[in-house]
């Protein structure tokens, strides 16, 4: 199976790129890892005619971390940031799940802006950097605008990105004391996309005390990944027992809106939500400890 015809340009800046955008609209693709726009390019699923380079603009592909928390470029790959040090230290479930994402070699690849920008449902990255409360910077022609991750997904597929705007950086702010985090995710395979995926945070006021926060993000059951706001509800502002963690998981699942195809129904999904939610709540609270 062949790649349709294309010209391959190669700006040296991010302006460069985002010219080119606004120069040959729907006609250009941005291509970072190419894990999944080539795949969909060999099934004519999208012919561009024109693929945007980023490799050659320098530091996208940088982590940096600072006093406020850790910016991660575009272009940064799943294995680098499963296996950066200070990703593991301030963010240890994003790291765990960067670095167990598919296989070995579409983790050398794939890049964490791709993996935001497909705007896949499942996409694992996207559920933890919600919990994380994770921004997108965003750069085009004549400004730059930060948008929550939460906010950046507008249905499968599409995001906020405008006519020659391009995702530069996550920034991740850094989490209070007495922060866990967790996600977990069901596979039919442990390389295949996510049936379910679930990243709860956990913030207690103090060791082992009241729920000051809590965050709660849902994968592969809605068009977008959301937030379970009704199940935070349950446990903020209490001590997190059992009784109120099966509370939560249970209206964690009725706030999914899961859809039924080949790799599971939508009563099964429903059902794996709850399973989920519960371990996640109570992994982030054991490290919340």
């Amino acid at each position: 199976m062949r790649l349709p015809k294309f010209e391959y340009l190669d700006p040296k800046t991010i302006e460069e790129a985002c010219s080119l955008l606004s120069q040959h609209g729907d006609k250009a693709r941005l291509i970072a890892g190419g894990t999944d726009l080539l795949i969909i390019m060999k099934h004519k699923e999208v012919t561009p005619e024109y693929l945007v380079g980023l490799k050659g603009i320098p530091n996208l592909d940088s982590i940096d971390a600072d006093a406020e928390g850790v910016r991660i470029g575009a272009l940064a790959t799943l294995r680098s940031i499963g296996d950066s040090a200070v990703v593991r230290e301030r963010f240890p479930f994003l790291a765990d799940i960067a670095g167990k994402m598919a296989t070995h070699q579409i983790r050398n690849m794939g890049t964490i802006g791709g993996n935001i920008c497909n705007a896949a449902p499942s996409a694992d990255t996207a559920p933890s950097l919600i919990c994380l409360g994770a921004k997108a910077k965003i750069v085009g022609p004549k400004k730059e605008r930060i948008v929550a991750v939460e906010e950046f997904f507008t249905g499968p597929g599409e995001t906020v990105l405008k006519a020659g705007e391009m995702l530069t950086e996550i920034q991740v702010p850094n989490q209070p004391a007495h922060t866990g985090g967790a996600y977990l995710r069901l596979t039919r395979l442990s390389v295949d996309l996510a049936v379910v995926g679930v990243a709860a945070l956990v913030t207690l006021e103090g060791k082992g005390g009241l729920c000051k926060e809590a965050r709660i993000a849902l994968g592969a059951v809605a068009p977008t990944p959301i937030r379970a706001k009704k199940a935070e509800g349950v446990i903020t502002g209490k001590k997190i027992e059992n009784g109120l963690i099966e509370e939560a998981a249970q209206i964690a699942s009725e706030e999914a809106r899961p859809i039924t195809d080949v790799r599971g129904s939508a009563p099964y999904r429903t059902d794996i939500v709850r399973v989920l939610t519960k371990r996640a709540i109570r992994q982030a609270l054991e490290q919340a400890k």
